[in-house]
């Protein structure tokens, strides 16, 4: 599995080529994330209008205690994402001899940063991290430990499977349950449905965090891809899409413009967007659907004290029994 910077660099090209061509022009929201997005999203979290950070470390503190019981001891955790901030730190304290912890991460510099974090925080746990885009199929090879664990738990905090469509969800959840193996477990975050007015406040803030977030991909675009464009001939839009229950994050034509890359001319008409980002929003029977439909039963369910998000532990479910033949 090969994430050197010129694979990365060509995938990034392969990919806004791709998503610009598109009826609907669009850019996979990882892009997002370089080192400026990584840190304008920490201060996205700190935001009064964003209730997810603060719902989802409110339900951790009140319920890391059961999470621990379900996970049981010697399990070998294995976060998508680098993870060393408070939720993952409350994990781990939580854990009965826990075998080892894996955070699956793309960026090197992440990657390096969280395991020099735990492993002083943490020295009795085996730290093994893995440099990969966990969107992507994960070898076995990749995550097997010798003596093997008790269990492996895929841990997915946080609401990023509202990234994806119902179908690339399910196909992820998946690869959730093929790393997990009959014996394993997931425990994974989820946002909630709930009023427009709040879910729009949060994905477009007063002080134009959000914005600058969205925006910073245009820079990203001109910085790494040698893209010609304006960036003041966009703006961040935030819209909800009721059929589809999400959030979508849009960058909008402000007036006719274009986008130029790699010799290829991209126009765009006053009005037309760049589709950037979705957020899907799941009551907890839609949650459990998706989840069934992928091989995985909701085993618990837990919300914060205000109910704006949710954590299941799922379990692989038993494959069907075969009818005997006559």
């Amino acid at each position: 599995m090969s994430n050197s910077p010129v694979d990365q660099h060509a995938a990034f090209l392969a990919d806004v080529l791709k998503g610009l061509s598109s009826p609907q022009p669009s850019i996979p929201c990882k892009y997002l994330y370089d080192a400026t997005g990584s840190e304008l999203f920490e201060q996205i979290c700190k935001t009064p209008e964003y209730y997810v950070t603060r719902a989802d470390l409110a339900l951790h503190e009140a319920h890391v205690a059961e999470f621990a019981n379900l996970i049981g001891p010697g399990a070998h955790i294995i976060e998508f994402g680098a993870g060393s901030g408070i939720k993952t730190r409350k994990l781990l304290a939580s854990l009965e001899t826990p075998r080892a912890y894996t955070p699956i991460e793309i960026s090197a510099a992440a990657l390096a940063a969280s395991t020099r974090d735990l492993s002083r925080a943490f020295p009795e746990i085996e730290i093994r991290p893995l440099q990969a885009d966990y969107t992507q199929l994960i070898r076995a090879k990749d995550l097997a430990l010798d003596p093997p664990a008790q269990r492996k738990i895929v841990y997915f905090p946080g609401s990023t499977i509202s990234n994806f469509t119902h179908s690339e969800a399910q196909t992820f959840l998946k690869r959730m349950r093929r790393i997990a193996g009959r014996d394993g477990g997931v425990l994974i975050g989820v946002d909630l449905v709930k009023q427009q007015k709040r879910l729009l406040a949060a994905y477009d803030d007063a002080a134009g965090i959000t914005a600058a977030f969205n925006l910073n991909l245009l820079d990203r675009l001109a910085r790494e891809l040698d893209a010609a464009l304006n960036r003041e001939d966009f703006a961040h839009e935030a819209r909800y899409n009721s059929d589809k229950r999400r959030v979508e994050m849009h960058l909008v034509a402000r007036r006719d413009t274009q986008i130029e890359l790699a010799g290829q001319e991209f126009t765009f008409s006053a009005g037309q967007s760049i589709h950037t980002e979705n957020s899907h929003k799941y009551s907890v029977r839609d949650f459990r659907q998706l989840a069934e439909s992928a091989g995985l039963k909701i085993q618990s369910t837990w919300k914060d004290p205000e109910g704006l998000f949710s954590m299941h532990f799922l379990r692989p479910m038993a494959p069907a029994r075969r009818a005997p033949t006559q």
